[in-house]
């Protein structure tokens, strides 16, 4: 399976997951700090964002989601390897 296959896989079981669900794969896979870490850069971007024009609510919000399934993405892919 490729990097692409396995994102996409996860990106559609994700979507099926309900909030109780995600909370245990977070449990399971990602430390408190590292997920602070993502919130915090999260706003940190969003207001550099915000300076440069850009919609930095709408980025702060989403971009945290992001940052935990690429780093849920990256450890499948090293689980695999």
């Amino acid at each position: 399976m490729t990097s692409v296959e396995l994102a996409r896989e996860l990106t559609e079981i994700w979507d099926n997951l309900d909030t109780s669900q995600i909370n245990t794969v977070l449990a399971n896979n990602v430390s408190l700090e590292l997920l602070e870490f993502f919130v915090g850069y999260a706003e940190q971007f969003a207001s550099d964002a915000g300076q440069d024009g850009l919609a930095s609510d709408q980025l702060f919000q989403k971009l945290p989601n992001l940052l935990v399934i690429g780093y849920l993405v990256r450890l499948l892919e090293e689980r695999v390897e």
